[in-house]
């Protein structure tokens, strides 16, 4: 059934859901929304499944044509949302009318929107995901961000029309600095001590090569002990590659699945959705974690979705 047209897209709105698990060993990246906590609560308040496809729009201009009568939710950054050029609130759900205008004109907070529709966006499936990876040109739309024209459709409604609202006190905030949590390793023995003290105690500002695939960032230098280089292995989400210059990136959702820098910590999943709404000039630091606490935040942070859940669906 066809929900949107397209009328701007934005600088990058893209279809995603929640990753393709299972092929990072033949070198494909999960992908899936950069901000899953936003996502996931998106979908929610439309009665979705969490990890139901929806549409991540980063930065102001995206403006679409409701097709038919929908509920939709926006969820995450603050894009100045409106309908019809009515201010149209975030972290809630409402009736969307057919012919009715959507637009996000302009930033106030974080980076990016989430907006989830009852049903979920139909998308052909790419290794049991419709996410999309830009770079392999594959998942979402044609495997490529949204452009003027195109005409969205959404899986058959079979989810609940009451609204909903996000409890005020499970909202975040998003400022332009920023901490983030971080287990040191794997190769942090190939740092200096100054090397590693520098890293945990500068700030940092995400510049402009900031995407999903990682955020450079510029800052102090971070000695090595002797060179950067290592064996290729692995890049779990979130690890901290520092290359030769020594400016650390931050390796995300498109990242590649293996690489040959050192990486000196690995940021905790639940700090993921704090990195997604930085932008370009934000400032972050980095607190160490050890892994027990790094496991009780996940726990934390789960048994906060289901309380959300249980409290959108009382």
């Amino acid at each position: 059934m066809e929900v949107f047209e397209v009328i701007q897209p934005g600088p990058l709105t893209t279809i995603q859901d929640l990753g393709r698990s299972g092929y990072q060993q033949f070198g494909v990246p999960t992908s899936g929304a950069l901000d899953n906590y936003a996502f996931r609560v998106g979908n929610l308040l439309v009665g979705n499944a969490e990890g139901a496809a929806s549409l991540e729009i980063t930065l102001p201009g995206c403006q679409l044509r409701a097709l038919r009568e929908t509920m939709i939710a926006i969820a995450g950054a603050e894009l100045a949302a409106t309908i019809n050029g009515e201010p149209a609130s975030v972290w809630e759900s409402r009736l969307l009318k057919r012919g009715d205008v959507l637009s996000f004109p302009r930033l106030n907070s974080g980076c990016r929107a989430y907006l989830a529709v009852t049903g979920s966006i139909a998308v052909p499936l790419v290794m049991q995901s419709a996410s999309t990876y830009t770079r392999a040109g594959i998942g979402g739309f044609g495997g490529r961000p949204l452009r003027k024209g195109d005409i969205l459709q959404s899986n058959k409604n079979t989810a609940s029309a009451k609204v909903a609202r996000m409890p005020s006190e499970y909202i975040p905030v998003y400022g332009n600095r920023i901490a983030l949590r971080v287990i040191l390793g794997p190769q942090d023995d190939l740092f200096t001590e100054e090397g590693i003290s520098t890293f945990l105690s500068s700030e940092y500002i995400v510049s402009t090569q900031a995407d999903r695939m990682g955020y450079r960032l510029e800052g102090p230098r971070i000695q090595h002990r002797e060179g950067a280089d290592i064996i290729s292995d692995g890049i779990p989400l979130g690890a901290i590659q520092v290359p030769g210059d020594g400016l650390p990136i931050i390796l995300l959702v498109d990242r590649q699945t293996t690489g040959g820098y050192t990486k000196i910590a690995t940021t905790v999943s639940v700090d993921i959705p704090r990195i997604a709404q930085a932008k370009p000039g934000d400032k972050i630091n980095f607190q160490q974690v050890d892994e027990e606490q790094a496991v009780t935040l996940l726990k934390k942070y789960e048994q906060q979705m289901e309380t959300i859940k249980s409290r959108l669906y009382a």
